[in-house]
């Protein structure tokens, strides 16, 4: 009788998509939360303008990147998306080296509602569009929240059910697998440049910021 093959920890989530995970995260937060605050138009508007900029470099990321991190990896139809559910709800789920259907699914509306957030507040701080621009903008937002909630609430019930951090790998890029399945190239010199030009957009926001 043959064994199972071992497993180890691999690298999955290269530094880029983490980095672009986690600033994606804080710029929402902060936007959200800045959004009904006249005092903090300038920082709402800087980090709505930070979105816009690491969705353009997800997308790239998602057709130049590393394996786990391109589209075609992870992007399902329906049909996948509903066999996953069901073997949730079976409690044999199904078990996925990158992001699974559900995550997939839950990280493309993300990105839609992002760049309807974007592009509906870049109108609107422009005064283009009038008052459906402010309505469309603010529903956008709470979609985004919304889906936000479930996207969590999935990544908790995968912890549990699949008995790995979710969380955790994330941070780390690091999952159990074969040898095989793991990634070779984190790359630092991508994650670096997307985290520079993030820093340095916010410094010449400052700059420009007007005198109190």
């Amino acid at each position: 009788m043959s064994s199972a093959p071992s497993t180890s920890k691999i690298l999955v989530w290269d530094v880029p998509v983490r980095v672009f995970h986690w600033m994606l995260v804080l710029s929402f937060a902060g936007a959200y939360l800045t959004a009904e605050s006249e005092r903090w138009r300038l920082l709402h508007v800087t980090l709505g303008y930070t979105m816009g900029g690491l969705l353009a470099f997800r997308v790239f990321w998602g057709i130049m990147g590393t394996r786990y991190a391109r589209f075609s990896s992870f992007v399902q139809g329906p049909t996948r998306v509903l066999r996953y559910l069901r073997s949730l709800l079976s409690g044999k789920p199904e078990h996925h080296v990158g992001h699974n259907p559900a995550g997939a699914l839950a990280i493309v509306v993300l990105m839609l509602a992002g760049v309807c957030i974007v592009a509906t507040g870049w109108a609107g701080y422009n005064e283009i569009g009038g008052e459906w621009v402010s309505e469309l903008h603010e529903a956008a937002a709470n979609t985004m929240l919304l889906v936000v909630g479930i996207h969590v609430s999935g990544v908790l019930v995968s912890t549990v059910l699949h008995r790995e951090n979710l969380v955790r790998s994330m941070v780390t890029g690091t999952k159990q697998g074969l040898t095989t399945q793991g990634i070779r190239y984190a790359a630092w010199p991508v994650a670096i440049a997307l985290l520079m030009a993030v820093l340095a957009f916010w410094w010449l926001q400052w700059q420009s910021a007007p005198v109190v």
